[in-house]
């Protein structure tokens, strides 16, 4: 007959291998203190790490900026997402404009007040809002593109930092031989690396929404064609329009999921329909089919 310790430590182990996280070794009685202090009560989920005594999990959604399964968190602050979200939407929906050339206008300086204030400070706000609410993955993505907006304007503000003139022009004011194509070289290193870093959320999303997904895919397009047009000056003008276009869409679908987040049965006469792939946990669950997280 099992003791009550040990129905006690089933109990905690089958909670734990709910969370996804086999790779911790069981619990005994004796680990048991330790083992909750290192990883908390619910596994240390790295997409959603919330204290809360809700045993019910929430499926996959953008709306909450949320890639994976997530248990519910306490909120005492109103959801961040659909802000964050909103202020990368409009940053880059106006810059992806400049870059399709829409009606003649190609200088991107426009776009220097919105990164700062907007897309920049904005987001990077409600990235940290992301953290009290215990999701790691909109901290990380939101306050990493609020960075990004920021780091963007400072090379598009005149004077002060001078990261532009450090390329073209020397101490006596004379234009550098070459210093164009070394300024578009670095650029193109500061893309790239943005397009890893949308690569390694991207993969993160391979098991949420339709919608979630298709915002980094079609993001991590335009950080690429907007890489290669640096790299690339004679076929800038077609790779610049291409990073445009991928990053309309972009804009979109970060407006799409944001309204996700923000509408429902309170203010709205509808809700935004929510595609789960057919292998996340949802769209198992839809076909009836039990997620790795219960067969475990």
């Amino acid at each position: 007959m099992a003791t009550t310790t040990e129905t006690a430590d089933h109990t905690l182990n089958k909670e734990y291998a709910a969370t996804g996280h086999q790779d911790h070794a069981p619990v005994n009685g004796a680990n048991e203190a330790t083992h909750r202090a290192a990883y908390g009560p619910f596994g240390g989920n790295p997409l959603a790490r919330v204290d809360t005594h809700e045993s019910a999990r929430f499926p996959a959604f953008g709306g909450d900026f949320q890639p994976g399964a997530y248990r519910p968190p306490k909120k005492s602050i109103a959801n961040p997402a659909p802000l964050g979200l909103s202020a990368f939407a409009l940053t880059t929906f106006v810059l992806s404009l400049i870059n399709l050339d829409t009606r003649h206008v190609a200088t991107p300086n426009i776009v220097v007040s919105l990164a700062f204030g907007y897309g920049g400070l904005v987001q990077l706000l409600a990235g940290m809002w992301e953290m009290a609410v215990g999701n790691t993955f909109g901290a990380t993505a939101l306050s990493s593109y609020g960075g990004f907006w920021i780091s963007y304007a400072i090379i598009l503000t005149p004077g002060g930092f001078d990261i532009v003139a450090a390329y073209t022009v020397d101490s006596a004011g004379k234009e550098i031989p070459g210093g164009a194509t070394a300024l578009d070289n670095a650029l193109g290193f500061f893309l790239i690396g943005w397009f890893i870093f949308t690569t390694i959320l991207l993969f993160c999303t391979l098991r949420s929404t339709v919608a979630f997904f298709s915002l980094f895919f079609t993001l991590d397009l335009a950080f690429l064609f907007l890489a290669i047009a640096k790299f690339q000056p004679g076929s800038a003008d077609g790779l610049n329009k291409a990073g445009g276009v991928f990053g309309l869409f972009a804009a979109f679908l970060a407006w799409y999921n944001a309204l996700a987040g923000i509408a429902d049965s309170s203010n709205s006469f509808f809700v935004i329909p929510v595609a789960h792939f057919p292998w996340s946990d949802k769209g198992r669950e839809k076909r009836g089919i039990k997620s790795e997280r219960e067969t475990v």
